[in-house]
């Protein structure tokens, strides 16, 4: 595997092709983002869901595209120009072409007075509507006149695009990780997790053993989920172990934690481990502030055991939702450190497993040379950790757990653990976290 700083790299590279796609719920910029990521993993299947498609409580929407927006000044003008900044346009917005006056404007403006300079991402899925955003700054020198208001788009039936990958392991037990393709350009609530995502799944499939299988999703926010739970709700529920939402993981501030509903799935163990050995002051949050994908994923008589690790969390920093969640603020070495994360959660998901004992009370180590006859500080620790792990190996817990309960790293419980299984003194045996 390439070091971290030139994987950061690769995946801001990737961000910076993708950044000025407009993308949304639905639409052909959806569709060029997977075409993309497409590139980098050809298995890539990508998929089309008819408009009007039902899907639990929800339908699927009609598919939006834009081909231009924006608005002239009474001086002549032209501001708030799709083609600057994607985010200029309200979200599923309708067709319009009309002159309006500046009071009757106002009523479909957006901005954020606390942050003057900043365009907000605002959205109508669901409602039809039209609107702009627009830099409070500039809002506030508007002056009183006529306004020529145009939006070129559609809003008709055709389709919801999204894409999925299956990475066979060993097992049919499954890992998942969930995606979004669904927001225009902001570079920490998007695009990190895709591009994180892609490279996670070229490193996946560069192993030359998996014990576990990998499911990845890469999906518009909320609907996509919904409709594809409604769609394999059996088979998730059968076979996936453990996974996680991958969105807001491209900035150098902080780490954070949302744990599943359950809130002690393997999925939350795992992830809290690994996040606390990475940054030990790491922002744990509760399911009361769940905002992304872990909604559905975690839902009752869905269940399944879905945790969201991140930089900074969704909503909870200034530039989230505005023009300033840029690729300045999501660097190479932030997403390096994404990128990490989960792909040290991942080793831990894959190699875990449930051992048990093949004697009765403790074996004679020095026979099988895992024992010195001669005793020294540091033999003496080396023998303690090899009889903890044989102390702990009782059929019930998995190897994560050992590892928690004798506070000795995973991959040196792995590590010895696999030497013993070797000589015959542990053997592996059907378990919830992923054997078959």
């Amino acid at each position: 595997m390439a070091d971290l700083s030139s994987i950061g790299e690769q995946i801001h590279r990737l961000a910076q092709r993708l950044w000025p796609i407009p993308r949304s719920l639905t639409g052909d910029g959806v569709r060029r983002t997977l075409a993309i990521l497409r590139e980098l993993v050809p298995e890539l299947r990508l998929h089309e869901v008819p408009s009007g498609t039902a899907c639990f409580d929800w339908q699927v929407p009609q598919e939006w595209n834009v081909r231009a927006a924006w608005i002239v000044t009474p001086q002549g003008r032209k501001i708030c120009q799709f083609s600057d900044n994607n985010l200029h346009l309200l979200g599923y917005s309708v067709p319009i072409e009309r002159d309006i006056e500046l009071a009757e404007l106002q009523q479909h403006l957006f901005s954020l007075p606390e942050l003057p300079d900043a365009i907000p991402y605002v959205t109508s899925y669901y409602r039809r509507d039209w609107g702009f955003c627009i830099r409070d700054s500039e809002r506030r020198a508007l002056t009183e006149g006529t306004y020529h208001v145009v939006i070129d788009s559609t809003l008709e039936d055709g389709h919801l695009s999204y894409a999925d990958l299956l990475i066979p392991g060993e097992s049919t037990d499954e890992i998942l990780l969930s995606t979004y393709v669904c927001h225009p350009s902001m570079a920490n609530n998007e695009l990190s997790g895709p591009c994180v995502t892609i490279f996670l799944a070229k490193w996946l499939q560069s192993l030359p053993n998996r014990k576990k299988s990998y499911r990845i999703v890469f999906i518009p926010e909320t609907i996509g989920s919904i409709y594809y739970i409604s769609r394999h709700l059996a088979h998730l529920k059968r076979h996936v172990k453990a996974g996680y939402i991958v969105n807001c993981i491209g900035d150098e501030r902080c780490y954070s934690f949302m744990p599943s509903r359950a809130g002690d799935s393997l999925a939350d163990r795992v992830g809290r481990a690994v996040m606390g050995g990475i940054d030990p002051h790491y922002r744990s949050y509760s399911f009361l502030e769940r905002g992304s994908d872990e909604r559905q994923y975690c839902y009752p008589g869905v269940d399944l055991p879905i945790a969201s690790l991140m930089r900074s969390k969704y909503a909870e920093y200034p530039e989230y939702h505005t023009s300033l969640d840029d690729l300045a603020f999501v660097t190479p070495a932030g997403l390096a450190g994404g990128f990490e994360l989960f792909r040290q959660c991942l080793e831990i998901l894959d190699s875990n497993r449930t051992l048990d004992n093949t004697t009765l009370c403790e074996p004679q180590l020095g026979k099988r040379g895992l024992y010195a006859n001669t005793s020294t500080r540091e033999i003496g620790l080396s023998a303690l950790d090899i009889v903890n792990v044989l102390a702990y190996c009782d059929g019930k817990n998995d190897l994560f757990a050992v590892s928690r309960l004798i506070e000795l790293p995973y991959w040196k419980v792995d590590r010895l653990a696999r030497e013993l299984e070797a000589h015959q003194l542990l053997v592996r045996v059907d378990n919830i976290s992923g054997s078959e």
